[in-house]
């Protein structure tokens, strides 16, 4: 039971990374199907609806970063091996962003086709259409900040 706190914040780094990821994959996905039809019809478009598909990617890279950050301050990529109350309280800290990353992943890259159909159809509008799915990226900023203020608040 020694490791106990080493467990709880592997896992917390794993649902931050995994979930996030996930959200990430989906929306990339569904962001990538819109922006392959755009450009089948105009290929002229696929810098800008490559860059609009990209967007819900940021989700896994934050997700990541919090893994990364947890595991140099559990023991397995420096620092100490937490106890478990710490463990657990790595635990808590990566759930904002492995949750808020999962939902917001695949909710930007929604915006994101409707923002690659608004381009589509109106090329010149490409940049009010950023705007739609960089607000549901305000939510993941915010979770990786709660996250990470959370990890570098553990005593």
């Amino acid at each position: 039971m020694d490791n106990l706190g080493m467990v709880f914040g592997l896992t917390g780094a794993a649902i931050a990374a995994l979930f996030a990821g996930i959200g990430s994959a989906v929306g990339v996905g569904i962001a990538g199907q819109a922006a392959a039809g755009a450009t089948s019809e105009k290929p002229d478009l696929f810098g800008k609806v490559l860059v609009l598909q990209l967007l819900p990617g940021t989700q896994g890279i934050y997700g990541l970063l919090i893994a990364f950050i947890t595991l140099s301050r559990i023991g397995i990529m420096g620092g100490q091996a937490p106890t478990t109350v710490q463990g657990l309280l790595y635990l808590a800290a990566c759930l904002p962003m492995g949750f808020v990353g999962l939902g917001s992943g695949i909710h930007q890259g929604k915006a994101s086709v409707a923002a690659i159909n608004l381009v589509s159809k109106k090329e010149d509008q490409f940049g009010k259409a950023m705007i739609f799915p960089a607000m549901v990226e305000t939510y993941a900023i915010l979770a990786l900040l709660i996250s990470i203020l959370s990890i570098f608040g553990i005593k």
